[in-house]
């Protein structure tokens, strides 16, 4: 859930250091969930720009500070920017955009979906198909794809193509259906230009990454496990567990320094599922005020003086049953997973809890999950454990 720049390539280098070695009115009813609808298209591809194509050599020097990782580099990567057909939250369909990252290779590649971090709306330049040098992709994901993976990025719903309309932070339908269909998409095109990709599809995302890409592994294998199978997916720190993240923020009396995203969260969720409610209902003043200015204006990290007491003793009784219900349609933790899961998360994360690996963990082995592996980062913070995280997550997938 925290701001992905601060998330840092840092850890993003370290992935290819393992990567050439292993080669919802108050109704209480929520939103429908999103599923594809067979009266459109199969098609999701609507077009193609080639930003440009990137020897080895100048992938390797992106990364010139560790001329280890540099070295890596193998193939040189050509880098497009897809547009593509997606379903938003109310069901609209809408035009969408992410990255491709495609190795100049004669040999048939795996496939990553890459899920990128937080990205606020004023740094919307950053989302994956600008290509920008500050986005996540520009210096360590570019090697990567250069030792020899397609990766496919999505922009989400609210940035690049689609960044006239509000990006549904962390809703798990929209993240799932609009990083599936990127996959789709990206897949198609590879059909159309003749690259040779084989049928292997990884997952991996950090934060909100994290958590859209446990949403995606959930929604492939639900409705595409043919067409998109997965091979296996690493999460990392995601706020997996809605339901009580929300009890555990209402019971905090120790600073949050989050809580400026959780109101992103809450903002979503009063939109999508049509809570419609006032400002006035789930902060006090002169937050409430503040904040109908400017959603992304200063907050106080104490949740007892930014909530109003009514909304959180609403969350803790469970009593507002359409509030609670939109928690809990987007509670992505329960359920169980069939390929190769790990799941990673810092034992000291201040951003988003352990708790949230730990219960996904827990419930998903209960449903009798056997390919599911809790690997907690000992005293890593929220990030901290990126580059641990990046490096075993990869670690991990590099085993199928």
């Amino acid at each position: 859930m925290a701001y992905a720049h601060k998330l840092g390539l840092l850890g993003l280098v370290t992935t290819v250091l393992l990567g050439a070695g292993c080669q919802n009115s108050a109704s209480s009813d929520p939103a429908p969930a999103i599923t594809p609808d067979t009266t459109v298209p199969v098609t999701a591809l609507t077009g193609s720009t080639l930003l440009g194509e990137y020897t080895p050599a100048q992938l390797a020097g992106r990364v010139a500070d560790i001329p280890l990782v540099g070295s890596l580099a193998r193939y040189s990567v050509r880098v497009y920017r897809l547009t593509y057909t997606t379903r938003n939250t109310d069901g609209q369909m809408v035009t969408a955009s992410g990255a491709l990252l495609v190795p100049v290779a004669t040999t048939a590649l795996p496939v990553i979906s890459y899920q990128h971090g937080t990205i606020r709306p004023d740094d919307e330049g950053r989302a994956p198909s600008y290509y920008s040098q500050n986005s996540e992709l520009w210096s360590a994901v570019s090697v990567l794809a250069s030792t020899g993976y397609v990766v496919s990025a999505p922009d989400y719903i609210g940035y690049g193509a689609s960044k006239a309309l509000p990006h549904p932070y962390e809703h798990a339908g929209s993240l799932a259906s609009a990083s599936a269909d990127m996959l789709r998409a990206a897949r198609e095109f590879c059909k159309k230009e003749s690259i040779s990709v084989n049928q292997k599809n990884f997952l991996l995302g950090y934060s909100e990454g994290g958590y859209a890409t446990m949403a995606l592994h959930k929604y492939l294998e639900e409705k595409y496990p043919t067409e998109l199978p997965v091979t296996a997916s690493a999460p990392g720190a995601g706020a997996y567990h809605k339901s009580e993240f929300a009890k555990y923020i209402m019971n905090s009396t120790q600073p949050l320094n989050f809580l400026s995203t959780y109101v992103w969260v809450l903002d979503t969720y009063n939109r999508v599922y049509k809570l419609n409610r006032p400002n006035s209902y789930y902060y006090q003043e002169p937050y409430a005020t503040r904040l109908q200015a400017d959603p992304f204006s200063e907050v106080p990290t104490q949740a007892t003086a930014l909530f109003a007491p009514g909304f959180r003793q609403a969350v803790l009784s469970g009593s507002d049953a359409a509030l609670s219900a939109s928690l809990t349609d987007n509670d992505i933790y329960d359920w169980k997973p069939k390929a190769p899961t790990a799941l990673f998360h810092g034992t000291a994360d201040d951003y988003v809890p352990y708790f949230n690996s730990q219960d996904a963990y827990n419930a998903m082995r209960t449903r009798g999950a056997t390919q599911v592996e809790l690997r907690p980062i000992q005293g890593g913070n929220h990030f901290t454990s990126v580059t641990t995280y990046t490096l075993q997550a990869f670690a991990f997938i590099s085993q199928y």
